[in-house]
């Protein structure tokens, strides 16, 4: 039997499809959604200068304390389900990482020049700590060392290429009933989007599903192929274990 209710942790970083699959989950009708819990701390914590900092940090919570503690609180009536959407680099170390081992934790992975071509077009001059790779793959051991074995990896190019069937598989794994409600979502924003979608989610809010299959890899320029570079390692061991 599934327990109930079911927390789910996707651990993404940055222009990973990972807002798209948080309304493939929102689509199902039985799953509440959170946006990015741990935004408003990180960046209270860092100082890190983002886009719409100010607007993030005053409609979220700063401490993170106070997020995780709402990580694992009760699901809205009739939804067994509660999807959250996290950013790796968001789980900075000062963070207590215990709330955690009350989620199913998932980790979504994209190719790194995609993501630092898609990346830069939002936020100029990224570096590797703004791209999550070594976060990831930091949060993914931490998982696997509690669980006894590796947790599940899901990579965004296999969502694109074969929605149905990637999803169903990554339901199955997580003993949960597929439905095909999660590969359509009416366009345009949603409720659940945090403060910051305007400056992030354009390309999100005009689809109504998973686009399709990505084509060649991005051309990048020297500094960014060397970053790219230095992420490949991160995600080519992530993408060994993929579903």
């Amino acid at each position: 039997m599934t327990p109930d209710p079911q927390r789910i942790a996707m651990w993404s970083g940055p222009r990973n499809l990972s807002t798209a699959m948080m309304y493939s989950f929102a689509a199902r009708g039985d799953c509440q959604v959170w946006d990015e819990p741990f935004y408003a701390a990180y960046l209270h914590k860092t100082g890190m200068d983002h886009p719409m900092r100010g607007e993030v940090i005053e409609a979220g919570l700063a401490d993170p304390r106070a997020v995780a503690e709402a990580c694992l609180a009760p699901l809205n009536a009739g939804q067994s389900l509660f999807y959250q959407k996290h950013m790796t680099l968001h789980m900075v170390p000062e963070f207590d990482r215990g709330f955690m081992r009350g989620l199913t934790n998932v980790f979504l992975i994209r190719h790194p020049a995609r993501v630092i071509a898609s990346y830069a077009k939002k936020r100029e001059a990224p570096e590797l700590a703004d791209i999550g790779f070594v976060q990831q793959v930091e949060l993914f051991d931490e998982v696997a060392d509690w669980l006894g074995h590796a947790p599940l990896v899901v990579d965004s190019a296999d969502i694109r290429a074969t929605p149905r069937e990637t999803l169903s598989q990554l339901c199955a794994a997580l003993n949960i009933p597929f439905t095909d409600r999660m590969l359509r979502w009416p366009a345009g924003p949603k409720p659940f989007d945090g403060v910051w979608a305007p400056h992030w989610y354009n390309a999100v809010h005009a689809s109504t599903g998973f686009d399709e299959p990505e084509g060649d890899l991005p051309t990048l320029s020297p500094a960014f192929h060397q970053l790219c570079d230095l992420a490949m390692p991160h995600y080519e061991r992530l993408e060994r274990l993929k579903l």
